[in-house]
């Protein structure tokens, strides 16, 4: 808009000095606006993303008025409190404000420009269809997708972002006034939960794999009530005291399972077939007669891990549930 060309490929300085460079696929130039965008490569990130075409379009505002930030087609708009953006504010993050901010005053000062008034708008064409799956509507942000980030940089897998999403999640409970949520490990156990305590939407929270992060955060900032919800299998770890429920970080102990089951009275030939078993799903099985014995005791465990880990600040409940979505066990809450 000031030079009269696009720079391309296009070099931008990231939140923490690295930089990176991108390959224009759409540069319009018109009378007092311009649009570039870029197709996202997630690399190993499994993002739904991948290959959007991600469009920022600038024109010129009032004088005085900064660089101002505007929701376009697939960018979602806030519409509910505990973010950290407010209420009717297009879903562009803070950092990623800050970064686009900063790269237009060192566009303008290059040219012997001062900083520019103009108004940002992002757009991503088909961003409202792929929002549908994204935990968006659950936060409150209605009509797209959100610009999220804090480094610039994706790491595989998305765990920092999963992570993000659950504190979210429970700035945004905690915003509402709610009392109760429920994290829950899976689909069925959060299907469960919900039907049984009438919970809305924003009360779920998408925990997954990672229970340290949802505990630790709520130690931080506390909910008066807590359900973990989740299979025997991932609560067994929680109760043998692992806090990252991913295979690849923690693994079923059958020989503590086969202990508990000892504990509980179980016949010697029950336990040695437990201690051979090759899951827990097996384990729950062998238990026969004591199977509901045995997952009230796995949910007391992990009550007990969450308490520790939660610091007490939060009445906790653990709930095991079936694959039918059927409840196995439920203790405190």
């Amino acid at each position: 808009m000031l030079g009269g060309r696009f720079p391309d490929p296009v070099v931008i300085r990231l939140p923490r000095g690295r930089t990176a460079t991108f390959a224009l696929a759409l540069a319009e130039l018109r009378e007092d606006s311009a649009r570039a965008g870029i197709v996202k490569d997630a690399g190993d990130d499994p993002d739904i993303t991948n290959g959007a075409l991600i469009v920022a379009e600038t024109a010129w505002a009032a004088p005085g008025s900064g660089v101002v930030f505007a929701a376009g087609e697939g960018v979602g708009t806030v519409t509910r409190g505990g973010l950290s953006l407010a209420i009717g504010e297009p879903a562009i993050n803070p950092a990623p404000r800050a970064l686009i901010r900063d790269t237009l005053i060192d566009a303008a000062a290059e040219v012997g420009a001062p900083p520019p008034d103009v108004t940002v708008r992002i757009v991503i064409p088909g961003g409202d269809r792929l929002a549908e799956k994204t935990m968006n509507a659950r936060l409150g942000i209605t009509g797209g997708l959100s610009v999220l980030g804090t480094t610039g940089i994706v790491v595989p897998y998305s765990c920092s972002s999963w992570i993000h999403s659950i504190h979210r999640g429970i700035d945004v409970a905690r915003a509402a006034g709610l009392d109760h949520v429920a994290a829950a490990t899976g689909a069925t156990s959060e299907r469960a939960v919900q039907r049984l305590y009438s919970l809305p939407d924003h009360a779920l929270i998408d925990m997954g794999d990672f229970v340290g992060g949802t505990l630790k955060y709520l130690r931080r900032h506390p909910i008066d009530r807590l359900t973990i919800a989740g299979g025997f299998a991932k609560l067994a770890k929680l109760g043998a005291g692992h806090l990252d429920l991913h295979s690849s970080r923690s693994r079923v102990d059958i020989t503590w399972l086969a202990g508990v089951l000892c504990e509980l009275g179980a016949e010697p030939a029950t336990m040695e077939a437990a201690r051979n078993a090759t899951g827990a799903a097996e384990i729950l099985s062998i238990a026969g007669n004591f199977r509901e014995t045995l997952a009230g005791a796995i949910a007391g465990r992990a009550r007990e891990v969450a308490l520790a880990t939660i610091c007490g600040k939060t009445a906790v409940e653990v709930a095991i549930v079936d694959r039918q979505g059927a409840f196995l066990a439920r203790i405190g809450g």
